[in-house]
């Protein structure tokens, strides 16, 4: 019988592009399945909470380490994205009311996990007048009351359509690390992030250090989507101008042979000399590794920002 393809429900607008091929993985991206009791009492309790993970949406290939640890990062304001990044495997369309009983459901699985720290994300949600900046920080509130001793750690959308003072609630319920991505170079993003934009974002992490110099600023991209060298380093240097604390760089994996093609895989020794430069540019937290994450081993990672930031103002 000859095979049908079937379109793809979750990202309608991927539907007319042409296949990708999508090249087999070198040794050094390959990882375990995810097993293990850890494992299911995580995803457990995500169940019995009724909560959406970016592990699982964006297929990160993490999630077996992660959960088994009891590590997640959660996403808020529903599974489905207005927007339609080429990079993304999150589903794009009208995403549904947002659930006010959502915060505390997030902080009560923080208080189950036993969290030290803990990763908050979020689909865009341009319907929205305020871009769910007071979901989040309604979510920041919860967790403080329901888990004081969790420090948290945000990865927002880029609040594009919203006006400016939107920033301002999300800052002042004060997580412990503001991340936002820039995702990649400003040349691919009429192609790979079409509808946002490269110096909105840059901007916007500028923002948070002026609302707030004390919060740490993070923010991330992906390589192998057909960016240069000089171009990453060129992305270094914005960020540093907008103050950003922490940078990580990780390796494009293409989700489906209708996402952006893959370029290359970036050899472990390219991310190692992309860690070092990083660090003569001044951040004051690297990771830049093919497998590295927003969100992974975030808390380990925040403990070291921290001391970073310590022994930068002389404080033993």
């Amino acid at each position: 019988m000859r095979d049908l393809k079937i379109p793809d429900q979750r990202h309608p607008e991927k539907a007319h592009r042409p296949d990708n091929a999508q090249p087999k993985k070198p040794s050094w991206i390959r990882v375990k399945a995810p097993v293990g009791k850890g494992y299911q009492d995580t995803a457990r309790i995500m169940r019995d909470n009724k909560l959406v993970t970016v592990c699982e949406e964006a297929g990160c290939p993490n999630v077996g380490e992660c959960w088994s640890q009891g590590h997640a990062t959660m996403m808020i304001m529903g599974d489905i994205c207005t927007r339609g990044c080429s990079f993304c495997n999150i589903a794009t369309g009208k995403p549904n009311a947002l659930d006010v009983f959502e915060p505390g459901r997030v902080a009560d699985a923080v208080a189950k996990l036993g969290l030290n720290h803990v990763v908050i994300t979020s689909v865009d949600r341009d319907d929205l007048e305020d871009g769910g900046a007071e979901h989040f920080a309604m979510t920041i509130r919860a967790i403080r009351k329901r888990a004081p001793d969790t420090t948290i750690e945000i990865l927002t959308p880029d609040f594009l359509k919203c006006a400016p003072s939107v920033l301002e609630a999300v800052v002042a319920a004060k997580p412990d690390v503001f991340n936002h991505n820039l995702e990649t170079v400003p040349g691919l993003y009429p192609s790979v992030r079409p509808g946002a934009r490269y110096f909105h974002s840059l901007r916007l992490l500028q923002r948070v250090k002026e609302l707030d110099p004390t919060m740490f600023t993070k923010s991330g991209i992906m390589v192998g989507l057909g960016e240069d060298r000089q171009g990453v380093l060129q992305v270094m240097d914005d960020m540093r101008a907008a103050d950003v604390d922490f940078l990580t760089i990780g390796q494009y994996l293409q989700p489906t042979p209708k996402h952006h093609t893959l370029d290359r895989f970036v050899h472990p020794d390219e991310f190692a000399a992309y860690e070092k430069a990083a660090y003569g540019k001044g951040f004051l937290m690297v990771s830049a590794t093919p497998l590295t994450r927003s969100s992974y081993h975030a808390g380990d990672d925040f403990a070291r920002l921290r001391a970073a930031r310590l022994a930068k103002l002389g404080v033993n």
